[in-house]
């Protein structure tokens, strides 16, 4: 449900939701901002650039009306009153001013209602960009307070549906050429033989959406849609699959380039997934139980994250012996 108020320029945005899911349940997941990419739909990634007490500061990336959008937050958490309320201290256009409050409200011992209200402002108050902010913040709102509702209320196995996992490799290479392969996905259908097709933009540099045809050890093809968001300073490219293949409802991940002990580099490539607990018998047949699910997507996602870090490994020390 959305209510919304105007006060002169100041416009103000009522969502709620209900779920059968403890308070304390429901207040965690909003809290922890490291597990808002795999449990809110818009969101892609979240850096925590301060924390002090209940205070932090978070440089957040999200989608938006189709569009990538990022920010700087100040987030004051009460886990006793169960609120949290959020200050955007540098918004993405057109927003000139946003911030709100989330509520965990107790309805019983295993009933909450979740409230998120926001107001904002854009500049010269634009009709045009007013319904822009308006149509992101209800569709984002939803999504996010439809999922996290979803969630709690299946708290007690939501940890049996995370899959979180890694692969590394040893690379005696320039980190700078292993970072180049894997920042360049565009090339990956002529570099990586599960790769058939690969779209990609990169509007603002360092953020990458991308459309990807893959194939399994089976043949089959699957189409996935990601956001990247690309740290070159670091050696770090982080991602979130904003379609995914109907047996997950959340995939994200992480490549990073490291010094390893001993010289060389460790090239790791970092899984999470959520996995859709009602699709498992339609995506991989009848009797198969979640921890055979959790099994399968482990090694498909692994044998292919697997083979790029080994085309990497490659490609980066096929240069280091050409020097």
């Amino acid at each position: 449900m959305v209510n919304e108020q105007r006060d002169g320029r100041v416009h103000r945005t009522v969502h709620e939701a209900e779920t059968d899911a403890p308070a304390d349940v429901v207040y965690r997941l909003i809290a922890d901002t490291s597990r808002w990419p795999l449990y809110l739909p818009p969101n892609v990634q979240v850096e925590q650039l301060e924390s002090t007490g209940d205070t932090e500061r978070l440089r957040m990336w999200a989608t938006a009306n189709g569009q990538v959008k990022s920010w700087t937050s100040r987030r004051v958490l009460d886990p006793v009153a169960r609120r949290i309320e959020f200050r955007q201290e540098v918004p993405a256009a057109p927003v000139e001013t946003v911030g709100g409050t989330w509520i965990v409200t107790e309805l019983g011992p295993e009933r909450s209602l979740l409230t998120l209200l926001h107001d904002f402002t854009v500049a010269d108050d634009r009709r045009e960009d007013v319904e822009w902010v308006e149509r992101a913040i209800d569709t984002n709102s939803r999504a996010e307070l439809g999922n996290l509702c979803a969630l709690a209320a299946g708290w007690a196995r939501l940890d049996e549906r995370v899959v979180v996992f890694e692969d590394s490799v040893h690379v005696d290479g320039p980190a700078e050429r292993v970072y180049d392969f894997l920042h360049r996905a565009d090339l990956w259908p002529e570099r990586l033989p599960h790769v058939d097709r690969l779209e990609l933009t990169e509007d603002e540099p360092g953020v990458q959406v991308m459309t990807m045809d893959t194939r399994t050890a089976d043949g089959s093809a699957h189409t996935t849609e990601s956001v990247r968001v690309c740290f070159p300073e670091d050696l770090r490219i982080v991602y979130k699959q904003t379609a995914t293949p109907a047996l997950m409802t959340a995939h994200t991940g992480c490549w990073t380039v490291r010094p390893a002990d001993g010289g060389g580099l460790t090239v790791t490539s970092q899984h999470s997934v959520v996995l859709c607990e009602e699709a498992v018998e339609g995506a991989l047949g009848a009797g198969v139980d979640l921890a055979q699910a959790r099994r399968h997507v482990r090694e498909a996602l692994g044998r292919n994250s697997g083979a790029t870090l080994h085309h990497a490994k490659q490609f980066a020390e096929s240069a280091a012996l050409s020097r």
